[in-house]
């Protein structure tokens, strides 16, 4: 039924002209088999043959008083199983709560977004901070080259990691002075 339809099934269903019609004319009220005849000026023997797709395929369901209904809910169910990402093992090495909050914002190196929540934030700035040697110093110009590869916004990063002390600036330098050293 619906919990069973995954994207590529459920284009499938709307691959064909007649099918989407049927599904159009049952979204916009249509019920029953004559009334999709008439609303998407299908002949019956098509129209027929196209709602028994649809039934069979678990995209629509025949209402208790016989009237054909869309589950909604289906394209919904579709969308999130195709949208899940597979499992990463980009921060495999971290602790289980590290590398659940580092899973959460970091895909393929790069901050989908920066946590506004303050123990969240402080594990990706953790993590940014790495980034970064101890003992060396470093130009703002340099600094905004390392942070551009993690997010876009190098400004709001800089300033967080300042803040929070995992780097250090004086006299236009910056140095790690905290976090996690590997």
């Amino acid at each position: 039924m619906a919990g069973d339809l995954d994207a590529a099934t459920l284009v499938g269903l709307l691959a064909d002209d007649d099918r989407r019609a049927v599904v159009a004319a049952l979204t916009l009220g249509a019920g029953t088999l004559d009334e999709v005849v008439r609303a998407a000026a299908l002949p019956v023997e098509r129209a027929s043959r196209a709602a028994g797709r649809l039934v069979g395929g678990g995209l629509v369901v025949t209402g208790a008083d016989g009237r054909l209904i869309v589950l909604g809910a289906a394209f919904q169910l579709a969308a999130r199983s195709s949208l899940r990402r597979p499992p990463s093992d980009e921060h495999e090495g971290e602790p289980p709560e590290v590398r659940k909050v580092l899973d959460a914002f970091v895909e393929d190196g790069r901050l989908s977004s920066i946590p506004a929540t303050r123990a969240k934030r402080l594990v990706v700035l953790d993590w940014v901070a790495r980034e970064f040697e101890p003992g060396r110093r470093y130009s703002e110009r340099e600094v905004n080259a390392i942070l551009a590869h993690r997010h876009p916004d190098t400004a709001a990063l800089r300033r967080y990691l300042v803040d929070d002390e995992l780097l250090d600036r004086a006299g236009g330098e910056y140095w790690r002075s905290g976090g996690t050293v590997a």
